[in-house]
């Protein structure tokens, strides 16, 4: 069975800031300059909330980057694997039945403001706090005009639109 019934997706957890960097960072960096399309979450219908444990989908035309925090630092990063598109609801094997969960690209405003923007800069945030999240690293997104970080909040994704808090140690992959 796929990770929330994501066809094609499999999750690959990475901890520590070295790890990430070497698995990803070069193609983090080939982001920069790229116009953001959308970002898309996973709907519960039923409670009409953000199921946040589901991958956040950076789409950015002709790449889309699958983000997913586990634990209390593990992160997951793949490429290409979901198409919220194609597939825009589940049926959980009976069509009949009102689809549980949708994908959406219009839940938070800060969101969607960006939309249409180029990227300028991805950033791994890495977090120095002297507790139990220390090493986690975070993905920040920095446009012209705002920007959102996609971190572990315990064991699930979240999501903030402002400058990260200085606890974090910020290593920018733009060129």
């Amino acid at each position: 069975m796929a990770f929330f019934d994501i066809e094609g997706y499999d999750p690959v957890w990475l901890s520590g800031l070295k790890k990430i960097r070497g698995a990803h960072g070069d193609r983090l960096g080939a982001l920069v300059g790229k116009r953001l399309q959308r970002v898309h979450l996973t709907w519960f219908v039923q409670y009409c909330e953000w199921l946040s444990d589901a991958p956040v989908v950076v789409d950015f035309g002709d790449e889309r980057l699958e983000i997913t925090h586990w634990k209390f630092d593990e992160v997951s990063l793949t490429w290409n694997t979901i198409d919220p598109y194609g597939k825009p609801a589940w049926d959980w094997g009976d069509p009949e039945e009102p689809s549980p969960l949708e994908w959406r690209q219009d839940v938070y405003p800060e969101l969607s403001a960006l939309e249409g923007q180029v990227l300028q800069d991805v950033e791994l945030l890495e977090w120095a706090g002297r507790d139990m999240a220390g090493g986690m690293v975070a993905i920040g997104f920095v446009f012209p005009h705002g920007r959102f970080t996609v971190f572990n909040a315990l064991d699930e994704n979240g999501l903030e639109y402002t400058e990260p808090e200085a606890a974090y140690r910020r290593h920018s992959l733009a060129g």
